[in-house]
């Protein structure tokens, strides 16, 4: 019995080392997916595809009907403007022109005869108007001469006209049997042929394409059908890489010449045409075949670039938590922010803040009792310093709506001292009321209230600012309604710059109207991978044009070879994925989604 209770002792004594082994053991480490910063070319493309055609080619058809009785001109044949390249069988038409020589010499044969009887109806109608004058004639015998004269001076006009008709069928047969030799319009190449010796040429409806020639190949166009998505990247002038099938090592290059207005309509898609010029001096593209087209939208030649995975990366509590790393105050002011801090201007306090990512523009009014806008903090967020109080008597006048955002609104006008701006996630914006006058972006600058109010509040201002509004204003070439463009480190980030109204002036096309695309800035973060103490450090970045895989690096604390974060898989995970087969296509599956846990672009 002692034995038996010392063995149970025993195995509980084990079986409680191992399970606090287990439950006291590390777990283990998170697996850091990580990508390079890199040096290298950038450039933002659209793809579509399209079909090439020689610039210039025309159907060589036929206005008559007959047998086709030779061709002198075949497949890739090179022929001259106006050399003979068919001729149809003329008995036919030979005939009908001997009939209309027959028909003409009736109708002229006629015209003399009734030229006779005319004459012989004069005669005969002076003679009874004697006899009628000496009384040896009745009325009636008169009045029937005169009739006759008349009736034979109608015979002979329309003897006349059926004459100038047998004329002009004459002439008609005679055009159609020149038309039986068929020539060239043009100089260029045959690159197609329709119909063979002996078949029949059927005009009766349509004139048949017997040939198609083209003027030169070694000038091709490409027209490709651009997304309704995509089109309004598009410019002339712009580089076009493209591929054929049928050289598929080989790229070729082509310019954009123009945006076709009419929409294709296929499947519910809408695409617009765009023609591309393609030099083919080797004659190595032919008339028909599929492109792969890709447009150079923009390009940039060895910039910095990061990986897009990292900039889409965004980590985790979780993952802060295995890290053994505190969470970053950023990551809380972004948690705070998501939350719903509107930025809304408060009466007494005037405190808000621009939405992260979306810098206010200039020309916003803020009434301040002796604050104004300092430098940036970091993170994006704008502190306000102490200023004189000078200007607080600067109230705007009633009826001005509340600006967005720091107490103050995008638009046109005078910035007093005391104005607030926010640029990043949250901007101090003094005490008092943040007003605008009305005139951002969304307004309509022909309103008369906005104009009555703006042209209000520059009675309001001292003439030393109105000259220092009125320079701004000029510098930016802006007017009262147009929205002014982005201040501070990142002037017009995020959108785009105001572009003019269009004039047609002395464009002859539609697409001369349309000015270069505008600069894209944007802004990002990115996590670097500190390899010492195993943590991650934020970096805001400014970022530029991307290609789908890497995005161009305006600013930030990187350089090329720092290695950026893309994905982290914690706990278990990772130890599954470290012992999975070495298949590419299980490696695909099993893989970390994009951007990896916690994904979605840091801003």
């Amino acid at each position: 019995m002692k034995k038996t209770i010392f063995t149970l002792i025993v195995i509980a004594a084990v079986a409680a080392s191992v399970g606090g082994y287990y439950y006291t053991r590390p777990g283990p480490e998170p697996k850091v997916v990580t990508a390079t910063v890199s040096r290298g070319d950038i450039i933002e493309a659209v793809g579509a595809t399209g079909t090439l055609d020689a610039v210039t080619s025309v159907q060589v058809g036929s206005q008559v009907s007959g047998i086709i009785q030779e061709l002198y001109a075949d497949y890739n044949d090179l022929v001259k403007k106006g050399e003979v390249i068919a001729r149809l069988d003329p008995t036919m038409l030979q005939t009908q022109i001997e009939q209309a020589k027959a028909n003409l010499v009736r109708s002229q044969a006629d015209v003399e005869r009734l030229k006779v009887t005319l004459e012989d109806t004069k005669v005969k109608a002076a003679r009874a108007r004697e006899l009628f004058d000496r009384k040896l004639l009745t009325k009636a015998e008169l009045d029937t001469a005169e009739v006759n004269v008349k009736s034979a001076e109608a015979q002979l006009r329309s003897s006349l006209a059926s004459l100038t008709q047998s004329e002009a069928s004459l002439r008609t047969n005679e055009v159609n049997l020149e038309h039986t030799i068929i020539t060239a319009p043009i100089d260029g190449i045959v690159i197609s042929r329709s119909y063979e010796v002996g078949q029949t040429v059927a005009a009766s409806f349509n004139a048949p394409t017997l040939f198609v020639i083209a003027a030169d190949l070694t000038k091709m166009k490409c027209t490709a059908n651009i997304d309704e998505s995509d089109v309004g990247k598009i410019r002339p002038g712009q580089v076009v890489k493209f591929r054929v099938d049928a050289y598929p090592t080989e790229e070729f290059t082509g310019t954009v010449v123009q945006v076709r207005l009419q929409p294709i309509v296929v499947q519910n898609v809408v695409t617009y045409g765009t023609v591309i010029e393609v030099p083919n001096p080797s004659y190595k593209l032919k008339p028909g075949m599929t492109a792969n087209v890709n447009i150079e939208i923009a390009k940039r030649t060895n910039v910095l670039r990061v990986p897009n995975a990292a900039v889409r990366f965004r980590p985790t509590e979780e993952i802060f938590t295995a890290l053994k790393q505190e969470i970053p105050p950023e990551m809380q002011r972004g948690a705070r922010m998501a939350g719903g801090m509107a930025g809304r201007g408060r009466g007494d306090q005037g405190q808000g803040g621009a939405t992260a990512g979306q810098p206010q523009g200039a020309g916003a009014n803020a009434q301040a009792a002796g604050q104004a806008p300092a430098a940036q903090a970091p993170g994006g967020q704008r502190q306000a310093a102490n200023a004189p109080a000078a200007n607080a008597q600067q109230a705007p006048p009633a009826g001005q709506r509340p600006g967005q955002g720091g107490g103050f609104e995008r638009g046109g006008g005078d910035r007093p001292q005391g104005e607030a701006r926010g640029d990043g996630l949250r901007g101090q914006g003094g005490q008092g009321e943040g007003r605008g006058f009305g005139m951002g972006p969304g307004g309509d600058p022909t309103d008369p209230e906005r104009r009555a109010r703006f042209e209000e509040r520059l009675k309001q201002m001292t003439p030393e600012q109105r000259e220092q509004f009125m320079a701004r204003m000029k510098e930016r070439g802006g007017s009262m309604g147009a929205p002014a463009a982005g201040r501070g480190p990142n002037p017009g980030a995020g959108r785009a710059a105001s572009v003019p109204a269009m004039s047609t002036g002395s464009a002859a096309t539609i697409d001369q109207l349309f000015g270069p695309l505008p600069t894209v800035i944007t802004r990002g973060r990115a996590w670097l991978w500190l390899s010492g103490p195993k943590q991650v450090k934020s970096v805001p970045l400014r970022l530029g044009i991307s290609d789908g895989q890497y995005t161009e690096l305006l600013e930030g604390e990187l350089q090329p070879g720092q290695e950026l974060v893309t994905g982290i898989l914690l706990g278990t995970e990772a130890t599954n994925r470290a012992g999975q087969t070495a298949s590419p296509l299980m490696q695909q599956r099993g893989g970390p989604p994009p951007g990896g846990f916690g994904g979605g672009r840091g801003r």
